[in-house]
């Protein structure tokens, strides 16, 4: 154990040296705390929109797919958020790659909602169906059929393109954060990097003999 490491578990105030290299790191360490940031509201919001999509999961098989997919989602990013604040080089790595399965995730379901919606029965042929008498009104509601289909495409084509760019953006962003994170563990003192993993809300509970 350092001198270093011994006056802050003694409680004892830093020299002015210390108290620099603890403000140095702090600056390296901005970065890599920012991502962890990110990962914090990712993981909320991704959370939110499962617990919405419980509902759903009930009687569909769509709906469970996707339920079960963002639970996933949001603990990895909780998880890849806590790697961030232990500064371990994992946590970049998790939350790219858990980006890019959310991204797999949207676009499998865009495909099945686009298959399904384009090949499937829609609702207005079961309406009709269902109604007889709205054929009078609608006639055989081919015009219908056809704005639903340009709909269906128009919408689930715009979540897959707008989500290519929003996840792979965050993927990139996780990915390139790596670099800063392993910069911080090449340059700052081990006991600089155990007391902000404290302050930090990450500690281990270790320190190096």
């Amino acid at each position: 154990m350092s001198i270093a490491e011994a006056t802050v578990g003694q409680g004892q105030p830093l020299s002015n040296s210390q108290q620099q290299e603890v403000a140095n790191a702090s600056q390296r360490a901005r970065k890599i705390r920012s991502a962890a940031g990110v990962a914090k509201f990712n993981a909320w919001s991704t959370g939110i929109l499962g617990a919405c999509s419980i509902p759903f999961a009930f009687g569909s098989l769509s709906g469970l797919f996707v339920a079960i997919g963002l639970a996933i989602v949001a603990y990895n990013e909780f998880r890849g958020r806590r790697l961030l604040l232990k500064f371990d080089p994992r946590g970049p790595t998790l939350l790219g790659w858990n980006q890019l399965g959310f991204l797999a995730l949207i676009i499998v379901y865009c495909v099945w909602m686009l298959v399904t919606g384009l090949t499937g029965p829609s609702s207005f042929a079961a309406e009709l169906q269902a109604n007889p008498e709205l054929r009078e009104v609608l006639g055989s509601g081919a015009e219908l059929e056809g704005v639903y289909k340009l709909v269906v495409v128009g919408v689930y084509g715009s979540v897959i393109v707008l989500s290519i760019i929003y996840q792979g953006a965050n993927a990139y962003y996780y990915f390139s954060r790596r670099k800063y994170l392993t910069a911080y563990l090449r340059d700052t003192p081990e006991w600089v990097i155990n007391l902000q993993r404290l302050t930090a809300g990450g500690w281990t509970g270790t320190t190096s003999p």
